[in-house]
């Protein structure tokens, strides 16, 4: 068993405290995400989605415009903006003492969404690889930065992806691009192995056996394994049948030390966190 290591980031002169693990809800607004049952476009959708995630006691909702799955349409920056904006108003209206991320990967997206909108994080998939300017916006935001690692791009990333050694790989290539965040000033940022990113499926698992190793680097780690295809390509299932195999693995994550779980379900989630912190605390 990983012994939990405490981390806090800092966001507008407040400290965010990941003592004890964080539940980030997913709500993409998106016609085409690979999960039906995650797709939300009406007001009506989104608002119910936005209640459901509060009401389950998520403390980070992540709003998504653009699908990263496997071989998904490209998305101008014009529609992903209006796709955020249809969101992020019934976001403001409705969400006080929760924090606000933004899964894009494109500077002038994320500026936005942070400016008008008051986001509190960057959630960036392609670790600031899509978008030269990403690192610099983020730094002059001054918002925490969620840096994912991923080869390629949504459309291209699962044609063959190859590793000598996806372990020592994925760190260093963190331990490049958080030199280049700190230069710019930028210390408040998490780390995203990115599941299902550029991995087959041994290669995701090799990574989670392993997950202990992004300690080295002394920040937050986030999972997002949600009813993704390393649980249902192995099991032979669809993501909808893929709740199960999702709390096995985010136990598994958080025994690891996982501090943020980025998920479909957050109420299971949330009761997956309560029973490993018992375990992990030694008391019920």
């Amino acid at each position: 068993m990983q012994d939990y290591i405490p981390y806090t980031i800092m966001h507008n002169g407040k400290i965010i405290d990941l003592s004890r693990p964080q539940v980030m809800g997913i709500l993409n607004v998106t016609p085409d995400s690979f999960f039906d049952g995650s797709r939300k476009q009406t007001e009506k959708e989104i608002a119910q989605r936005i209640e459901q995630i509060c009401q389950e006691g998520a403390s980070i909702i992540d709003i998504g415009a653009y699908s990263s799955r496997p071989n998904a349409d490209v998305v101008s920056t014009k529609e992903e903006m209006a796709r955020l904006q249809r969101g992020l108003k019934l976001l403001k209206d409705s969400t006080k003492n929760i924090l606000l991320s933004v899964d894009t990967f494109r500077a002038d997206v994320a500026k936005m969404c942070v400016e008008e909108y008051g986001v509190d994080i960057i959630n960036d998939i392609s670790g600031g690889t899509l978008d030269k300017e990403m690192f610099s916006t983020v730094a002059r935001l001054k918002v925490p930065y969620i840096l994912m690692h991923m080869k390629g791009d949504p459309q291209t990333m699962q044609l063959s992806p190859f590793y000598h050694n996806i372990v020592s790989e994925v760190c260093d290539y963190f331990e490049e691009k958080i030199l280049l965040l700190n230069e710019l000033g930028v210390q408040d940022i998490i780390l995203d192995p990115g599941f299902g990113f550029a991995k087959t499926l041994e290669h995701n698992y090799q990574l989670l056996h392993h997950l202990e190793e992004l300690h080295r680097f002394h920040l937050p780690i986030l999972v997002g394994i949600s009813r993704k295809s390393m649980i249902y390509n192995l099991l032979g299932i669809t993501p909808a049948e893929a709740l199960n195999g999702t709390s096995v693995l985010n136990t598994i994550s958080l025994m690891k030390g996982a501090h943020i779980l980025r998920v479909h379900d957050v109420k299971e989630c949330i009761e997956t966190i309560q029973i490993t912190q018992a375990l992990i605390n030694n008391h019920v």
